[in-house]
């Protein structure tokens, strides 16, 4: 049976915590009620949802946050309520992840509206100010590699699931990343060869973000190659450890092993249903997941119309080992 495998990069970016703010408990989870509504495209009600946690926190939210309510709001058709989190993002919290808003589909519906162009003037000027000790000439391939990187991953989920995977239109649109993705990872592991893994400090969230991305796409040699490199970036705390796991788990999948964190998913291409691939321990996979900053598993299954019950699981991987046998 032939599979293809999926990793969730959800239009707005969830994998990153950055604030000055003192976030109550009360924030904290009604956050996590917001993106649970968010990922159930239930936009407005994740928007409102957004609303009621900054208010529990004094009007107080992380940057991820901002942007993340503007994300749903802009889905539920509020264009004045989106661009006031903008700009508090953009004003208030500095986001400059400028690579990321001009690509974010979530977004589309603003382009039009001439306060677009005010938003990216204040994310450039952040980004601008935030690279001042960056490599700026590594900083500008990331950039590009980044936008190429998901330029035709934005779509290839729901192509599969309109069209089918043996499609023309999906295979076309697989031939187009990977290419892509040839491209990049060359400039990308240039750039390690030469520097190492490059964190926060001299690439930024955004690039150090790429670099995982690419090295996440590549082959499992080069994966093998660079994954104790990036180990050693989160020891120092310059990469995300929620990117580690997702990286620790795609090598351990192809190396025949079970995942430990539950983020690789496969779609039957015979049903075009998604499943879990191999999962060790399911019990505690959400205290693991938890322990990187990832969110519970029935909430990332849920993007992948995957129901997530852990007996049933646990069932059906044993009836799969017993077939193998």
């Amino acid at each position: 049976m032939k599979q293809i495998k999926l990793m969730l990069l959800c239009g707005c970016a969830f994998l990153f915590l950055h604030t000055n703010a003192q976030l109550t408990n009360a924030y904290k989870d009604t956050v996590k009620k917001a993106e649970q509504l968010y990922y159930s495209k239930d936009y407005d009600r994740s928007a409102r949802t957004y609303s009621k946690a900054f208010a529990l926190n004094g009007g107080q939210a992380t940057q991820d946050d901002r942007y993340n309510a503007a994300c749903s709001w802009a889905l539920a058709g509020e264009k004045d309520s989106a661009f006031f989190h903008l700009l508090k993002a953009a004003r208030d919290n500095k986001y400059d992840n400028y690579s990321h808003i001009t690509i974010d589909s979530d977004l589309n519906s603003l382009h039009d509206d001439a306060r677009w162009k005010d938003v990216l003037a204040m994310v450039t000027k952040n980004k601008e100010a935030a690279e001042a000790n960056y490599i700026k000439p590594v900083v500008a391939i990331l950039d590009t590699v980044y936008i190429e990187d998901q330029r035709y991953r934005r779509d290839i989920v729901q192509l599969i699931k309109d069209s089918g995977m043996q499609s023309q239109v999906v295979q076309r649109q697989l031939k187009l990343m990977d290419d892509a993705d040839s491209v990049n990872l060359e400039k990308v592991t240039k750039i390690l060869d030469e520097y190492g893994w490059l964190g926060y400090d001299k690439v930024g969230r955004m690039g150090a973000l790429t670099i995982f991305l690419v090295i996440q796409h590549s082959p499992l040699a080069v994966q093998q190659k660079y994954l104790p490199m990036m180990r050693e970036a989160v020891a120092k705390k310059q990469a995300h450890p929620a990117n580690l796991a997702l990286l620790e788990d795609r090598v351990a999948i192809r190396e025949g092993r079970k995942q430990i964190y539950g983020s690789q998913v496969a779609t039957d291409t015979t049903t075009g249903k998604n499943f879990l691939l191999p999962l060790e321990d399911p019990d505690n996979v959400d205290a693991r997941r938890a322990s990187v900053g990832l969110g519970p598993l029935a909430d990332y299954l849920k993007s992948f119309d995957v129901d997530w019950d852990v007996d049933e699981y646990k069932k059906e991987l044993a009836e799969k080992e017993g077939k193998k046998e």
